[in-house]
């Protein structure tokens, strides 16, 4: 067996850093090639991770990829170097979604890097947050950090948010009843001890968070049609402060660039003490998905539906081995 190099050994905490990051379900759909000889990643998209009901497009699943690629990036900034990244270079294999090369210049990081320490710090929070208004000050902030991937963060107000939200209960509803989203629920979280010890992915049952006794937040219940003994119920909020990611258009290159912004967004609420969960019940209906856009110019494909506030850190999510997501070539 070939020993691993110092070299080696910054590529698989680079991919370590990289993995953090949330996707749907946390189905983690990615995989990572590193070629020594360019000094160059390829990220791809694992389509053995799709969702083919909740997420026929594979719309989330890139999201997934751009958050990881987002992470990856900071994860390089962070050590020194610079990652020359390129979406979707190779039309004839849409499966690699995106390439990073390490160059020594680490010239217009744009203070990315300093976005490190939250890598591992932040979780999806599905707790009850306090009813305690984000400054305006910091909104500005994460959505200067949206903009600068090329994405646009919102947040609904007044008409535009109850709209919004019910939008997410008429999805919640229609979950409940829906065969198939069961299924993916059944296929990506554990209910029971000793998956939900020894699984890598998916959701386990400590994450799932109380279920909601009242509040008019979206909340997720990831036990779908299972029972989970023993599960708290809680009051969570009856004023939820959401965010919309937005993007001009609706392609792949798209998709990844609301995922990297999405994880700039969550990276950057973390370093300001917020706490962060995900509402993507709405963008899992087309007919629903289309009227969360922004009101105002009635353009734009919304994303990603993120709840935002001041409450408890969420528990972290398993992980797949890195040696699992990472081949190293010559």
């Amino acid at each position: 067996m070939t020993r691993p190099t110092p070299a080696d050994k910054q590529v698989t905490s680079l991919v370590r850093d990289a993995t953090a990051a949330p996707s749907m379900h946390n189905a983690q759909p990615w995989f990572f090639r590193y070629l020594r000889r360019n000094r160059m990643f390829e990220i791809y998209a694992d389509q053995a991770r799709a969702m083919p009901h909740s997420d026929p497009q594979n719309r989330g699943l890139h999201i997934g990829c751009g958050a990881a690629l987002l992470n990856l990036r900071v994860a390089v900034l962070h050590e020194g170097l610079h990652p020359e990244t390129l979406l979707l270079p190779d039309p004839t294999t849409p499966s690699l979604v995106a390439t990073v090369r390490l160059t020594d210049s680490a010239a217009g990081t744009s203070g990315l890097g300093a976005l490190y320490p939250a890598i591992h710090r932040r979780h999806s929070s599905r707790y009850p947050f306090e009813d305690r208004e984000i400054p305006r000050a910091v909104r500005e902030e994460l959505q200067a950090a949206a903009d600068a991937e090329g994405a646009t963060l919102t947040f609904p107000m007044s008409w535009h948010l109850q709209e919004v939200l019910e939008l997410a209960h008429e999805a919640e509803a229609r979950n409940i009843t829906d065969h198939q989203t069961d299924e993916d629920l059944v296929r990506w979280t554990r209910t029971d001890a000793p998956s939900a010890s020894a699984a890598d992915d998916g959701v386990p049952y400590y994450a799932f968070g109380p279920r909601r006794r009242g509040g008019k937040t979206p909340v997720r219940d990831f036990a779908g049609s299972r029972r989970a003994p023993g599960r708290d119920a809680a009051d969570f909020e009856y004023n939820p402060q959401m965010a919309l990611v937005s993007t001009g258009y609706d392609r792949p290159e798209d998709w990844l660039r609301a995922g990297q912004a999405v994880e700039r967004v969550l990276l950057l609420a973390t370093l300001k003490g917020l706490a962060c969960s995900f509402a993507t019940q709405p963008l899992e209906w087309s007919d629903l998905r289309w009227p969360l856009r922004d009101p105002v110019t009635g353009t734009g494909y919304a994303q990603m539906l993120l709840r935002l506030g001041y409450g408890p850190q969420g528990p972290g999510a398993p992980r797949r081995p890195v040696p699992d997501v990472l081949d190293l070539q010559p």
